[in-house]
């Protein structure tokens, strides 16, 4: 007579085994630790090039743990940037041991050879060489990046990029810039205007939600010039129009996006489908001035910015919209940054990221000799920064008493609660037991404590009708709840 309970324990066994072996062979995998400074662009380069590595029997560590092999994914966009990079390099050189340290990147194309003659560094790579860094490094270190293969009863690769720790994923759909703004190093360490294919495009985001992701981030340096020729895509809308007939994303969000390029179709497009596409926008603004926009060689003025805002707040009731401004532009004087501080108060945007302006080679604002004195932008800085923290309050205040959708990013280390960005970016902190995983959460925006959002359950949406909001002399948040 035949056991079932034989074959059930044989079943079990054999599971056993497969995890222990499965175990034994990640334990004995090669680490991989990176890192990326800069733009949500260099983000998903630095998860395309470990996604290309991991093959070579290597895990993903946290960036502090020991490693085989670093990979650092640098920026350049200001003197600080550049700074910032060599500090996290030297910290890695001292550390690291014998292993490893590649660093890739816009640093790399503006100034290869100091970079490459830092402590520590044992290849450069630079950004029109990044699709092939993975051959660069086996070539150099061929042992390293000997392959090998899973255990047998191991399931194998979905195929589909993976994004470390992350519950929303990017997609590169452009790279490179035509525009040549005075100021900007990114068209020489990034090239000129290249756009992906829209085929491309869709299969890269039913992959990603194949894979479990809902919110997407299409991103590159100037996605406002998408077209695609060879299928009739002439435009950004036409993709995004594309995106949601061919694929079943729940969620889509565009990052930064140029005033100039925010037609009236992106905003019906946008206002049509606030239930697939986020209501936020970053609309870099660099200059409320006239003339320090003129000198900048932006493409639109103040008045085409501020119509543009305009007709987004009013279409798209609840978007978060942010700017870029540049301090210290050669020339700038007291009334140009008031001028940039009458937009930023007015409402028009909801943060900024404030930027101190530094000479980059090769640009031309380098030539002006009308440089301003640091003294005048530290404060000039200080005071934008006060309102763009005064007006993300204001945002988040607006939430309060409503319902908002939200993916969890990562946890509060005080009570292990997720931290989740909504649709419109705010930042909340989720219910107890909501969060962890890539899901959309729909929770209730009960109040407001320092710079985010707390958030009950739906269950529970009563309205709190006693919290109390105020904002210090300091810019910062003071909460108080009855």
């Amino acid at each position: 007579m035949h056991d079932e309970s034989d074959d059930n324990q044989t079943g079990s066994n054999r599971a056993d085994s497969c995890q222990l072996l499965r175990l034994q062979y990640i334990l004995s995998m090669k680490k991989l630790a990176t890192h990326t400074l800069g733009c949500r662009l260099n983000q998903f380069e630095t998860e395309k090039i470990a996604s290309r590595i991991e093959p070579y029997d290597f895990a993903r560590v946290e960036f502090d743990e020991q490693a085989d092999l670093y990979v650092i994914n640098t920026c350049t966009v200001t003197h600080k940037a550049d700074a910032t990079c060599r500090q996290v390099i030297s910290n890695v050189a001292r550390r690291k041991g014998s292993a490893k340290l590649v660093v890739v990147g816009c640093y790399v194309e503006s100034d290869r050879q100091r970079v490459a003659d830092l402590a520590g560094v044992d290849l450069v790579i630079g950004n029109r060489e990044k699709n092939k860094a993975t051959e660069l490094m086996s070539q150099m270190w061929p042992k390293l990046f000997a392959k090998r293969t899973e255990p047998a009863c191991a399931s194998g690769s979905s195929g589909v990029a993976d994004f470390y720790q992350r519950s929303r994923a990017w997609l590169k759909i452009s790279d490179g810039c035509n525009q040549r703004c005075s100021f900007c190093i990114i068209p020489t360490v990034r090239g000129p205007l290249r756009n992906n294919s829209a085929a491309n495009v869709i299969r890269d985001i039913n992959q990603m939600a194949t894979a479990g992701y809902h919110e997407v981030v299409l991103t590159g340096v100037h996605i406002g010039h998408f077209k695609d020729s060879s299928c009739d895509v002439g435009s950004l809308t036409d993709l995004l129009k594309m995106i949601l007939a061919e694929t079943d994303l729940s969620r889509l969000r565009l990052s930064s996006l140029e005033p100039q390029v925010v037609t009236e179709d992106i905003i019906s497009f946008m206002s049509e489908n606030t239930q697939r596409v986020c209501r936020y926008l970053h609309l870099p603004l660099q200059s409320g001035s006239d003339a320090i926009l003129s000198a900048m060689r932006r493409p639109y003025d103040r008045a085409r910015y501020l119509k543009v805002i305009t007709s987004l707040k009013a279409a798209l009731p609840g978007i978060t919209i942010g700017g870029d401004v540049i301090v210290g532009f050669p020339g700038e004087t007291d009334e140009d940054s008031a001028r940039t501080c009458e937009i930023a108060e007015s409402g028009a945007m909801d943060y900024l990221h404030v930027f101190t302006y530094s000479d980059r080679a090769g640009t031309n604002a380098t030539a002006i000799t009308e440089k301003c004195d640091p003294k005048d932008v530290a404060r000039r800085h200080k005071r934008l920064r006060k309102i763009s923290r005064a007006r993300l309050l204001e945002a988040h205040k607006r939430a309060i008493g409503s319902t908002v959708t939200a993916i969890s990013e990562n946890q509060q280390a005080e009570t292990g609660r997720w931290w989740g960005v909504t649709d419109n970016y705010l930042r909340v902190l989720l219910p107890d037991g909501i969060g962890g995983n890539k899901e959309i959460q729909t929770v209730f925006a009960d109040s407001i404590k320092d710079d985010y959002l707390v958030a009950g359950p739906i269950s529970v949406n009563t309205v709190s009708t006693s919290s109390r909001v105020s904002i210090s002399e300091s810019g910062q948040s003071n909460i108080a709840s009855a």
